[in-house]
């Protein structure tokens, strides 16, 4: 199958691009270091050309902050919103969106509603579509994993209010493999499948897992740190690590988790469990 794979550089783009080659597919790259900017693609117009004998398009593009000419509106809905009325146009009918677990009915932030503006251009359209919303994504070079490690390293750990609050991690093979399923020709379109981890583990708890599994050494003492007074230091230190916005360690304090037994029918298997993942990483 010749798919068009949008984000192709990024974290899961990586991991997808390298499965979907390994089974005989041919996929075409598309990321700014293959000459295509995103936050310009606004217009169908701009894909149509990318489309030619494409069989399928997967729209694994995200930022987590804004930067520069990367605007949540542009990356996250206008464009991917254009890309999937090219593929109408063109006869694509088979199209995966990568969301993010939170884009709904629930969604506050610019990062989540904007998500959820391009899941529902897809699901308006006469397309075989799927929305996989996942949890956090771990695995190997993950910017997010590379972060949550190191923070985990210090004998000090601070959190965002009290820390308790619930996630349920995905690895990224797990992540590939629901991608892997939609694109099969007997799947039926998934119109919002959240894509989690076997484990529900609070954020303090996350942290110490990892700890534990990269330095051996015993528990890090956590410091909870007020909302209150957190979000006023975020503001200026997002300049510096656009991660620490104030708009992320809010949906980190909502949680991220979800019921795992639709996606473990989807896949007909249980996905990995903590342990298992960081052995994989």
């Amino acid at each position: 199958m010749k798919i068009l794979l949008t984000g192709a550089d990024g974290f899961i783009g990586r991991h997808l691009n390298t499965a979907l080659t390994a089974q005989g597919h041919e996929v075409i790259p598309c990321s700014r270091r293959n000459g295509h900017d995103f936050a310009r693609m606004t217009r169908p117009e701009d894909w149509v050309p990318l489309l030619e004998g494409v069989e399928a398009a997967i729209n694994a593009v995200g930022i987590i902050a804004e930067t520069g000419t990367q605007r949540f509106e542009a990356v996250h809905h206008q464009a991917p919103c254009a890309l999937f009325q090219a593929c109408a146009r063109q006869s694509v009918s088979r199209v995966v969106q990568i969301s993010a677990l939170g884009a709904d009915e629930r969604a506050t932030t610019p990062y989540h509603l904007s998500k959820r503006a391009a899941d529902d251009c897809l699901r308006n359209l006469p397309l075989q579509g799927s929305v996989l919303r996942p949890s956090l994504v771990y695995g190997r070079n993950g910017s997010s994993m590379a972060f949550f490690r190191r923070l985990a390293s210090l004998p000090l750990i601070g959190v965002p209010g009290d820390g308790h609050y619930r996630l349920r991690p995905v690895h990224v093979s797990d992540v590939v493999a629901c991608v892997q399923q939609c694109l099969k020709p007997d799947t039926p379109a998934q119109t919002g499948l959240d894509v989690v981890g076997q484990d529900e583990v609070s954020y303090r708890e996350w942290l110490q897992r990892l700890r534990q599994f990269d330095t051996r050494h015993r528990p890090a003492l956590i410091l909870p740190v007020p909302m209150a007074l957190l979000l006023p230091v975020a503001s200026l230190g997002q300049f510096l690590i656009p991660m620490l916005s104030p708009d992320n360690l809010r949906m980190l304090v909502r949680g991220n988790t979800a019921d795992s037994g639709p996606m473990e029918q989807f896949l007909g298997r249980q996905p990995l469990d903590i342990q298992a993942g960081l052995t994989q990483s």
